[in-house]
């Protein structure tokens, strides 16, 4: 593996975007980080990562938010809370790669046609609409824009899904959807305040 290492300019920085994530319930103890590397030693995925979570850490203190959020490492976590059980600082590391998915899926800044923040997404918006998730079509609206391939060479193995009753082709719903609109509109309230 070949480590190109390139040279940061204070204009590439997006002012305030660390204190931004450190504002986020979880991500508040990210300047206590002591660039031990401990998190990205404990990673099982980040020898697969452009950035190593030490390194993400690094360039979101320092306020380089576009390269953090265009990069695929933060897709790659796969939430083992290895690093942040492992950490000597006790940052939820994360917590704070929860929350840069979060601020790249709100700013359209993930690779496109990536299936993880498309999948966060119809997730979201199921449950927005039907109190639910319903999962046979999750996984289709998923491929649909992620990968109509995978659709297509799947079919046999969906079909017996269904035929088995694995997969239910009717929407699931919850009732008295209202209380569930109520709280929903209550959380944005709250997030908006804080």
């Amino acid at each position: 593996m070949r480590i190109t290492r390139t040279v940061k300019y204070e204009a590439e920085r997006v002012r305030g975007f660390g204190r931004e994530i450190m504002a986020v319930p979880g991500c508040e103890t990210l300047l206590s980080c002591i660039q031990c590397g401990t998190c990205s030693g404990t990673c099982p995925l980040s020898v697969y990562m452009e950035l190593s979570p030490r390194q993400v850490m690094a360039l979101v203190r320092a306020d380089f938010k576009d390269e953090v959020l265009r990069s695929n490492s933060i897709w790659l976590c796969a939430s083992c809370y290895g690093c942040t059980v492992e950490c000597p600082r006790e940052i939820r590391i994360t917590d704070i790669m929860y929350a840069l998915k979060q601020r790249a899926i709100r700013d359209g800044v993930y690779p496109k046609r990536f299936p993880i923040p498309i999948l966060a997404k119809e997730f979201t918006a199921m449950v927005r609409s039907k109190g639910r998730v319903t999962e046979t079509l999750l996984v289709m609206r998923l491929f649909m824009k992620a990968n109509l391939m995978a659709v297509l060479s799947s079919w046999r193995q969906g079909i017996g899904l269904i035929r088995t009753g694995r997969f239910v082709l009717k929407h699931e719903r919850i009732q008295r959807r209202g209380e569930l609109e109520t709280m929903l509109a209550a959380a944005a309230r709250d997030k908006e305040g804080s």
